[in-house]
């Protein structure tokens, strides 16, 4: 008897793609966990290099730089303000608002009053009326946090201009 191979039998294909159905059901929840880790690292990461970039314009350029964060309809913006004159600030020409995404809640500690928060950077990179008290711009994932995994990211802000990033568990 001759016989040709003529592939896989229909029985055999289903049973392939029935098991790689169960095994991609069984890392959706890490893949999740790891989407929800990813997103709140960058939106800290985005706002410490947007602190930092407010710092180095400001050493560049010799005139103050900050770093402003307003709350507005319950989300949080950022905004990178150059002063342009005594106590006059204009947005910083190339730069967009940036906002904070919704999922995370925020907890702003910058000298100022809300719904306005800013730091301030000199024309050496010093952060001008330093307040060790406050001083911090924390996110929080709820999700994370349900899962028992670190869901906190807080970035210190110092009297010199570094900046400290810190993962935690609430």
């Amino acid at each position: 008897m001759n016989h040709t191979n003529r592939g896989f039998t229909l029985i055999e294909v289903l049973v392939v793609v029935g098991i790689m159905g169960i095994l991609m059901l069984g890392s959706i929840p890490s893949i999740m966990n790891s989407l929800a880790t990813r997103n709140l690292d960058n939106s800290a990461r985005d706002i410490q290099t947007t602190l930092q970039q407010a710092r180095y314009k400001s050493v560049d350029a010799k005139i103050n730089y900050r770093v402003r964060f307003a709350q507005n309809a319950g989300r949080w913006w950022i905004y990178l303000e150059r002063e342009t004159a005594n106590n006059v600030w204009s947005s910083v020409p190339g730069f967009l608002v940036k906002s904070i995404p919704s999922q995370f809640t925020v907890t702003v500690s910058l000298p100022g009053t809300a719904p306005n928060q800013t730091v301030e950077f000199s024309s050496v990179g010093i952060v001008e009326g330093y307040d060790s008290t406050k001083n911090t711009v924390t996110l929080q994932s709820l999700t994370l946090k349900n899962k028992g995994q670190p869901d906190l990211r807080r970035l210190q802000v110092y009297g010199g201009g570094s900046i400290r990033y810190v993962r935690a568990v609430s």
